[in-house]
């Protein structure tokens, strides 16, 4: 209640000062307030911009101005702008003003070297108040102790901090360096519609109620993707575009209802021609915007290695921890988890020792999230291996173990047994727990990683079918596409894709693929995942259609933008890399979407809501 009646208070005394407001009138800004230095000693210079900090300092009036691209320190003195002086003190956080002043420099042990502007103050000589602001409900500086939710209710001034300031920049320059590298590359950007048809084979759509045809709707596009092959098919050749894209699915740190995505097809191309198109645009990427030169070619593995040693397909490379599978080494072990199970892996954690029984049992926690039962484990003490299962392992089993563990004095050993599905995800993602743990993954590194040959298919436990493990349109590789005419399910496992996923520090940052080309593989595709010819042809009759007029081989790639922003910036959450995005529930604090709407406008849409049922 007391800081209620403060803020009142304040309130009261921000529209006291009201009355002080002048228009900008013909004042011009000449410089933004982080670019003065000692260069620029002695120069008139007119600044606008917020007030950081206001001090009091005997008869000195020190303000920190700041706009966009970082602060100045501005002085007022009463003995070169006396009234200017006088009115100084109504100044607040958040005010803004536009001053007028000469620099100089700082006097003697005053500077400030973390400032770009710290060598220099700006003496105020005329000055006008071009606003107040009530007291912000955080401080708006980078060590801002406010919740998530209440920095998103207040956004535009969640944007003013330096840091902020700071992504939605990257974010422009970065996005200004794709369209440059793709612009002299002979791309075209062309838009692609919002108001399209829906394809329900991968996440679900946004539906938008068509009133005009009333009972059927539109779809938001979870990509371009089938405009962009029409494009192919209409002699575009090289197309991109800074695409909006929308799912309605469950969100995670990296995951918005609404995100961008640099969308991009070329025809006449294979994977090859794709993959060195998408390295040179990560090269200029980086130059740009990081001041980063990437060695070319990227590194590559293809998805069965990536499984193999990393237990996941987007592996984080930039430490050396692999997963080694030792299935046939425990095989006949009298531990009957191990010996039972069709897979077994184990990852070896040099000086894991010193993990504590509660850590241990916080990394059994942790993968139980995968679907895993446990976590065994084994630590390599001298003369003895700590573990409630080494009494169950042979002689020849520790001296296999450890030979090709490479197991020395001090390290621990993870196990994983079980179904391939729960044992990668498991051990893979544990590896990475561990990294953080020990400080393992260096900071400020990049590691790019290319992962190829993916399997075309995976099977759906749920709706008991393959489904496509990218999207439907995804060619098979020319030595596997025999094995998909044949019909027979029993041959889809061991088909691979024309896909390839670029992957950056273990996150997605694209991925593409070879598109079918071909009316006849393009049936024989939807057949395979269950779509007679008059549901094909019902969802994807005008791509069938277009595939008879000459389709030219064509493929492309997709970067998720809002992520690429992430990682370039450090930030742990693509929220903070968005100017306006939506919490975890989907919603929008700032403007309290979604909400409901009047019952004339669901009327206009035919549209009728269920009563709620009492619970």
């Amino acid at each position: 209640m007391e800081q209620n009646q403060n803020l009142s208070q304040i309130d009261d005394v921000q529209k006291e000062h009201q009355k002080y407001i002048v228009p900008i009138g013909d004042w011009k800004r000449t410089h933004s307030c982080g670019v003065l230095n000692a260069a620029d000693i002695d120069s008139n210079v007119l600044l606008m911009g917020w007030v950081q900090f206001r001090r009091d300092h005997g008869g000195l009036i020190f303000v920190d101005l700041r706009d966009r691209e970082g602060l100045t320190q501005i002085v007022f003195s009463p003995e070169v702008d006396p009234s200017g002086h006088e009115r100084a003190h109504i100044l607040r956080s958040e005010y803004v003003l536009a001053a007028k002043g000469y620099v100089r420099s700082r006097p003697e042990g005053m500077a400030n070297p973390n400032m770009r502007t710290g060598e220099i103050e700006v003496v105020v000589t005329d000055w006008r108040l071009l606003n107040t602001s009530k007291t912000p409900p955080f401080e708006v500086e980078d060590r801002v102790e406010a919740s998530e939710n209440l920095r998103l209710q207040y956004r535009y001034l969640d944007l003013r901090r330096p840091k902020m300031a700071a992504n939605i920049r990257l974010r422009h320059k970065t996005t200004q360096a794709i369209r440059n590298f793709l612009d002299e590359d002979g791309f075209l950007e062309v838009e692609t519609p919002f108001l399209t048809k829906s394809t329900p084979e991968g996440a679900r759509d946004f539906l938008v109620p068509s009133r005009l045809n009333p009972g059927d709707f539109y779809a938001l596009p979870q990509s371009p993707q089938l405009f962009k092959q029409m494009l192919m098919v209409g002699g575009v050749e090289r197309y991109y575009q800074v695409a909006r894209c929308f799912r309605d699915e469950d969100l995670r740190a990296d995951r918005q209802p609404e995100f961008t995505q640099v969308d991009i097809e070329m025809s006449f191309v294979n994977e090859e021609d794709v993959m060195n198109m998408a390295e040179r645009l990560m090269a200029r990427v980086f130059k740009e915007c990081m001041g980063i030169e990437l060695e070319l070619p990227l590194p590559r593995m293809t998805y069965d290695q990536a499984i193999a040693e990393y237990g996941v397909d987007k592996p984080d490379t930039r430490f050396d921890l692999r997963i080694k599978e030792v299935t046939d080494i425990l095989r006949g072990s009298e531990f009957k988890l191990f010996s039972a199970s069709p897979l077994v892996k184990a990852l070896r954690v040099p000086g894991g020792e010193a993990f504590t029984r509660k850590e241990i049992d916080d990394f059994t926690d942790f993968v139980r999230i995968y679907g895993a039962g446990g976590l065994a484990w084994i630590k390599i003490k001298e003369n003895e291996w700590q573990s409630p299962i080494a009494k169950f392992l042979s002689e020849k089993e520790r001296k296999d173990l450890t030979e090709v563990l490479g197991l020395e004095l001090g390290d621990i050993v993870f196990f994983q047994s079980g179904p391939a599905d729960i044992v990668n995800p498991a051990i893979g993602n544990l590896r990475i727990k561990v990294a953080e743990a020990l400080n393992l993954i260096p900071e400020n590194t990049f590691a790019f990683t290319w992962v190829t040959d993916f399997p075309l298919f995976e099977y759906d436990p749920e709706e008991k079918r393959y489904v496509a493990r990218h999207h439907p349109f995804t060619a098979a590789k020319d030595n596997d596409l025999e094995l998909l005419k044949t019909g027979n399910p029993d041959n889809w496992e061991q088909v691979k894709a024309k896909a390839y996923d670029l992957v950056l520090n273990g996150n997605e940052l694209g991925g593409g693929s070879i598109r079918i080309h071909s009316e006849d593989n393009q049936k024989v595709m939807f057949n395979a995942l269950g779509l007679d010819a008059e549901e094909a042809n019902e969802k994807f009759g005008f791509l069938l259609r277009a595939l008879e007029y000459g389709a030219p081989p064509h493929g492309g790639i997709a970067f998720g933008l809002d992520r690429m922003i992430m990682l370039l910036a450090g930030a742990n959450s693509i929220r903070d890399v968005i100017a306006f995005p939506k919490t975890q529930k989907a919603q929008c604090l700032l403007t309290d979407a979604p909400n409901s709407v009047a019952p004339n406008q669901l009327r206009e849409l035919n549209l009728r809501l269920r009563e709620k049922t009492q619970e």
